[in-house]
């Protein structure tokens, strides 16, 4: 039986961050639930990954994906596997799905991290500012065409996605609203794209041109007046919607899955109470995300949603990287891992289309079950790593194990695996038997115990509770 707090513990840092050893959830653990839900939300000096590394053993690092090389990519995992502050990395993939922003059209690696970079930066604070820097990022503004948005030809692209995916979602306005908003934002654009050859992809600069800016008087949201862009956005997340539709948003990304994002407007919440209640934060602090996520992680509908998400592609090798260990120092392996999650269904940095990917068991097919189990069976099948190394020290610390404590312990400590299927695991205790008890006198018993070891653990990850978090 799984310690209470330790297993909870867990909980709380698979969903807001990508998992942790067991020394790290002791740790954690012994400073308590909520002192690690306050440490989360104010990292305070912890460092984040040093890209000075990565860039330093990988030069290609920073260049634009390719087709031989995942170029960006690599950069974004390197920060997902190495972080000191997991919940800020966490919020950056959050914004990354919510802001949902591809290198298929916008073409320029460099572009779209800066873009991430803000995500990070803004990761924690107030969601109205950072609403607001969204819109003035160029990486945005190209993706959806409003540096085409002028006062003599009005481009709604920007304005309708504003109101349909990033603040109150569908049934909430009507076709007016979309053109007055998007009146309000004419003018709003970029600098002139540079030509790339012969020194690379140069960096856009947000640029407001008063001369192509629509002041006449706009209704919006029953609101009128000679609004711009930032009179619209301050209108937005007064509205009680807004709050929802973000609350929606949180609550499919950190407690459970959602039905995708085009059906929310007919299929109500799994819990509506808990969607009321993040709501009513959100507008009680006036769009600042550490009330929110504070309320979010602290409350009985979270802690009590254990293993109810189905772990996204970045999620999942994220957190077996973190968890084996060894991944600091860049190798030419750095490429084949960052490209992981593309053969798993989520090309990172490359969203399918401005709804973002759709969550929950969509994650999974018969093609991309194999490449998820494929991948955590060959990392946690390598006895050299040392997070592998200090599992098989857990259980050796034991002794002599029969086949029952055997896999009763290995599920501990990856998990706790509490929510393990009865059929599952009496298949994991069978194969188990086939070896008879642990043991650990002789170098022998000690190499083949190890193989036994490291046999069951990719046994384990291979199961489909361990997809979920």
């Amino acid at each position: 039986m799984a310690d209470k707090e330790l297993a909870l513990m867990a909980h709380l840092l698979r969903r807001a961050g990508f998992g942790a050893t067991r020394d790290e959830l002791e740790a954690y653990t012994a400073k308590g639930y909520e002192a690690t839900v306050e440490e989360l939300l104010n990292p305070g000096d912890l460092p984040m990954a040093d890209e000075y590394i990565l860039t330093r053993y990988d030069p290609q690092s920073g260049v634009a994906p390719g087709m031989n090389y995942p170029g960006g990519t690599v950069g974004y995992m390197y920060n997902l596997v190495n972080t000191k502050r997991p919940l800020e990395e966490k919020m950056t993939l959050l914004w990354h799905m919510f802001f949902a922003t591809s290198m298929s059209k916008v073409g320029n690696y460099n572009e779209l991290y800066q873009q991430i970079h803000l995500f990070r930066q803004h990761a924690l604070g107030n969601y109205r500012d950072l609403l607001l820097r969204v819109a003035k990022n160029p990486a945005m503004i190209y993706w959806l065409d409003q540096h085409e948005n002028h006062k003599y030809a009005v481009n709604e692209n920007w304005g309708r996605e504003l109101l349909e995916l990033f603040s109150m979602g569908v049934g909430n306005y009507t076709e007016t609203d979309v053109r007055e908003a998007s009146r309000a934002f004419t003018g709003w654009s970029v600098t002139y794209k540079v030509p790339h050859i012969p020194h690379g992809s140069y960096l856009w600069d947000f640029q407001y041109k008063p001369e192509d800016h629509d002041d006449g008087v706009k209704s919006f949201l029953g609101h009128t007046g000679q609004f711009n862009g930032e009179d619209i956005i301050d209108i937005l997340v007064q509205q009680p919607a807004t709050a929802r539709f973000v609350s929606r948003h949180l609550y499919n990304f950190f407690v459970a899955d959602e039905p995708p994002v085009p059906g929310w407007s007919t299929t109500p919440p799994r819990d509506e109470a808990a969607i009321q209640y993040l709501a009513k934060v959100f507008m009680e602090s006036q769009c600042e995300m550490r009330p929110i996520l504070r309320a979010l992680f602290n409350s009985d509908f979270f802690k009590n949603s254990r293993f109810t998400r189905v772990k996204s592609p970045a999620e999942l090798v994220a957190g077996i990287l973190r968890l084996v260990g060894g991944h600091y120092f860049p190798t030419p392996f750095h490429k084949e891992w960052a490209l992981q999650p593309t053969y798993m269904g989520q090309d990172v940095l490359r969203v399918p289309s401005v709804e973002g990917w759709h969550t929950g068991h969509e994650w999974i097919t018969s093609g991309t079950f194999m490449s998820r189990v494929n991948f955590l069976a060959e990392k946690i099948g390598d006895p050299n790593l040392p997070g592998v190394q200090a599992i098989v020290g857990r259980v050796r610390e034991r002794g002599s194990l029969s086949p029952e404590e055997f896999v009763d312990w290995c599920l501990d400590l990856m998990g706790p695996l509490e929510e393990m299927d009865p059929e599952t695991r009496q298949e994991l205790v069978a194969h188990a038997q086939g070896g008879g008890t642990l043991s650990w006198e002789t170098e022998e018993e000690v190499d083949a115990s190890t193989k036994r070891v490291v046999e069951l653990l990719q046994m384990i990850v291979g199961t489909l509770q361990y997809q979920f978090a």
